[in-house]
């Protein structure tokens, strides 16, 4: 423990209780008293105090911080950059599913081939010309009135 010099007149202090009626011993005693608690109080403040190495040790200390925050901030970054593309991608695949399976279950029902006609279509009578039937008698028909 160092000792720190208080600028304290013990001196005129003694003089001072002297002059108001208090025997010179005890004068001196109170002035020793005195000035040993100005001491240890000038100590405990000075304890308190920074000093130019403690600014340094904090000002160090802060800049690691400072380093060590913007590399989580970095991670930080680059983990939401991650997860929102990961989540857009999973929304977007979502979607897609999503419209797929409504055109899928939405498409108008299949279409049935057109049934044939099973039954034979009906024979037209055809009238024979008159000029074929004259070839195959040989002469004219004799026509009927």
């Amino acid at each position: 423990m160092t000792t720190i010099a208080i600028p304290f007149d013990t001196l005129a202090f003694v003089k001072k209780l002297e002059t108001a009626g208090i025997p010179p011993a005890h004068a001196e005693a109170q002035a020793e008293a005195l000035s040993v608690v100005l001491q240890n109080v000038e100590e405990s403040r000075l304890k308190e105090l920074a000093t130019k190495g403690d600014i340094l040790r904090l000002e160090r200390d802060i800049k690691e911080l400072e380093v060590k925050m913007d590399a989580k901030i970095e991670t930080a970054k680059a983990d939401t950059i991650k997860w929102t593309a990961g989540m857009f991608a999973a929304q977007t695949a979502l979607i897609i599913g999503a419209m797929f399976a409504l055109m899928r279950n939405n498409q108008p029902p299949p279409q049935l081939p057109v049934a044939q006609e099973m039954r034979m279509p009906v024979p037209t009578l055809q009238t024979p010309s008159p000029h074929i039937q004259e070839k195959k008698s040989g002469g004219s028909l004799p026509r009927m009135e």
